[in-house]
């Protein structure tokens, strides 16, 4: 059985810093990530990594998010600096399978002063 487990939403300043974390377990996944999904809007993508270490990146987060793995642990890290208000948003761990996608239960995230 397939398990996500998120940590690390919550309340921050402009310009903070939150991390969030994700573990996995009950299959083989070859590539873990985060998306996002602000009132009214889609669901996007923030960032994603393959067990090799490949990284893709949101365009929004370039040079302020960094994501990592844990292979051992099938856990992804999202590392988020420099936040901004616009970033606010619920937050689910992505796990994917060569049969289908896995999500976690979500984890908001909110800026403000």
């Amino acid at each position: 059985q397939v398990q996500l487990v998120e940590s690390g939403g919550g309340l921050v300043q402009p310009g903070g810093s939150l991390r969030l974390s994700c573990a996995a377990s009950g299959s083989y996944f070859y590539a873990m990530g985060w998306y996002r999904q602000a009132p009214g809007k889609q669901r996007e993508l923030v960032a994603n990594i393959t067990r090799g270490g490949t990284t893709n990146y949101a365009d929004s987060v370039k040079g302020r998010f960094t994501i990592s793995r844990d292979n051992a642990k099938n856990t992804v890290y999202l590392q988020m600096n420099s936040l901004k208000p616009e970033d606010s948003a619920v937050y689910y761990c992505n796990a994917k399978t060569f049969v289908r996608d896995y999500w976690g239960q979500g984890t908001q995230v909110t800026v403000s002063s």
